[in-house]
């Protein structure tokens, strides 16, 4: 995790994120994913980001539930990119309890790079590449 540009996104955590067991539902993770990824792009990218273009799709998720989150709970997510290839790149996600320093989940998800204008797959930018 050394090496990349890592980003910190703390969400916020909402009653409706809760299950009947008290803490937060494991399909709730890949929302956090998401607001996660987005914020790394905005930070990255300075808000300017042509989504036509420069599109992503995501292609896979991955996630190790290693505590349970509860609503009362602070937490930060790190996220950085892994791996670029040449038309895809992966990111990764740590949860963090900031009360307790804790790691309460891991997880990955690979995107791959669309132009929603032409309708197909694309390289990476080369402005992604270095920011990555």
């Amino acid at each position: 995790m050394s090496d990349q540009r890592i980003i910190t996104y703390r969400p916020e955590i909402r009653f409706a994120d809760i299950d009947i067991m008290g803490h937060v539902n494991n399909a709730v993770y890949l929302s956090y994913f998401e607001q996660a990824r987005m914020n790394y792009f905005h930070e990255l990218l300075e808000g300017s980001w042509d989504w036509k273009k420069d599109g992503i799709l995501l292609a896979h998720n991955a996630i190790d539930y290693l505590k349970p989150i509860t609503l009362h709970d602070k937490i930060d997510i790190k996220v950085w990119c892994d791996e670029v290839g040449n038309k895809s790149f992966s990111m990764k996600y740590s949860f963090i309890n900031t009360e307790s320093g804790k790691e309460t989940t891991t997880g990955k998800s690979v995107l791959v790079s669309f132009n929603y204008l032409e309708q197909k797959t694309v390289p990476v930018p080369e402005r992604w590449r270095e920011i990555f």
